[in-house]
């Protein structure tokens, strides 16, 4: 029997979820699509800079997990950007951040930014 899959945590859904070449038109065109984790590891270590161990840390999941989704994002991009193929995000075992931590510990999420460095700053009052 099979491990059940783990929801990894994403800070929130993207703003744009779905891309088309210019000219597209209304060809009939196979559409890549890219699931929301997948996008997510996207954003950490391309967007924001995160090593695979902090996403890994971040999403609650293994670090060759991250590895996996990340490899697999990657390829869905190129096939997309190579081929001149439209681009969805959607799906995927994912659990969208609900801001019910006192932080995240990391400052990625949107939601926790403000607070994060409000501990940050806090804490560094009380050492002085």
């Amino acid at each position: 029997m099979a491990r059940p899959r783990k929801c990894r945590r994403v800070c929130c859904l993207p703003k744009a979820d779905a891309f088309v070449p210019a000219g597209w038109g209304e060809k009939a065109l196979p559409v890549v699509v890219m699931t929301v984790d997948e996008y997510e590891t996207i954003r950490l270590i391309d967007h924001e800079g995160f090593s695979q161990e902090q996403c890994s840390v971040y999403m609650n999941v293994a670090r060759t997990t991250v590895q996996q989704i990340y490899n697999s994002a990657r390829k869905k991009l190129s096939i997309a950007l190579v081929d001149g193929l439209p681009f969805k995000i959607q799906g995927g075992d994912y659990q969208l951040c609900d801001g019910g931590e006192s932080h995240c510990g990391c400052g990625g999420c949107h939601k926790h930014r403000k607070s994060c460095h409000a501990v940050i700053a806090s804490n560094k009052e009380e050492q002085s």
